[in-house]
């Protein structure tokens, strides 16, 4: 069991953070403190590119060993680049031994495997939470998994792309598809691309910051002043179901709150050990 040997070692959960939205770093930090007080590390943080604490700081924790996380979707420009050009990691290298501590860089949350049922359970949830005039069976649904995506880095979809692969391999709902907010398929041709009556939309993002609570709602359809007039208001963005151009549509809230989270990240955790292991032995 790997966790008995994190008890002198630190993690740090990486976040990218905001600018314009602080709430967009609230999951990382959330994570942050629910790991630490399970005490199965010496002590647990997290670091932001753009807050406080930053990326760059993190070989000053003083630990022997410090497991670095990247809470994320996509193995993209932030986690290829951003981030471990902050941590001073070269090449392919993931790890990196400074000042006596040794970085064991971790892969993104985003992509493990058990993210599929982490978003199996956003949509069941979602439907059965609202269950106007029904809850709809998934046979007579659309499932749409929405990104980012961004032209800049054809990794950034990978994690999305992943997911619906799996999730169409068990064969519950009657369509999944991708939808991307900066690349095609669009989240607002969604409409367009499948004949399901009901449709569900979950927001592949950690945080339900600027564009899971703005952008995407308009996306979908919902007027841009309503959608600020919630938030003002402190209520609900969209209304579930919502109908939209002959569809009912349910929309979830982003993925960084699911309990479920905190165990990926430690078996993320593992892996970085594993691995770092075996490197040594190699």
């Amino acid at each position: 069991m790997v966790d008995k040997n994190f008890s002198d070692a630190a993690l740090v959960l990486i976040g990218h953070g905001s600018t314009l939205n602080q709430l967009s770093s609230q999951p990382v930090r959330q994570l942050a403190e629910q790991l630490a007080a399970r005490k199965l590390f010496a002590q647990v943080s997290a670091a932001f590119h753009l807050e406080e604490p930053q990326i760059a700081n993190v070989p000053d924790i003083n630990a022997p060993r410090i497991f670095i996380v990247p809470i994320t979707i996509s193995e993209g420009h932030f986690t290829e680049q951003i981030v471990r050009r902050s941590l001073g990691l070269v090449g392919d290298s993931h790890a990196r031994q400074v000042y006596g501590r040794q970085l064991i860089y971790c892969r993104p949350v985003g992509t493990h495997l058990d993210m599929t049922e982490i978003l199996l359970t956003r949509a069941r949830d979602i439907v059965n939470q609202h269950p106007f005039p029904r809850a709809p069976r998934p046979e007579e649904t659309a499932l749409f998994i929405a990104g980012h995506g961004t032209e800049k880095n054809e990794n950034s979809r990978d994690a999305i792309e992943a997911q619906v692969e799996a999730i169409r391999a068990r064969c519950e709902y009657a369509d999944v598809q991708p939808a991307f907010m900066e690349e095609a398929p669009f989240i607002a041709d969604c409409y367009n691309s499948t004949e399901a009556r009901h449709i569900v939309v979950i927001p592949f993002f950690i945080a339900d910051g600027l564009h899971t609570a703005e952008d995407i709602p308009v996306l979908l359809g919902e007027p841009k002043d309503r959608v600020q007039q919630r938030l003002a208001a402190s209520q609900p963005i969209w209304r579930n179901p919502t109908e939209r151009k002959g569809r009912l549509v349910w929309y979830s809230k982003a993925i960084g709150s699911d309990p479920g989270l905190a165990e990926i990240i430690l078996a993320r955790a593992r892996e970085g050990a594993e691995k770092f292991l075996l490197s040594r032995l190699n």
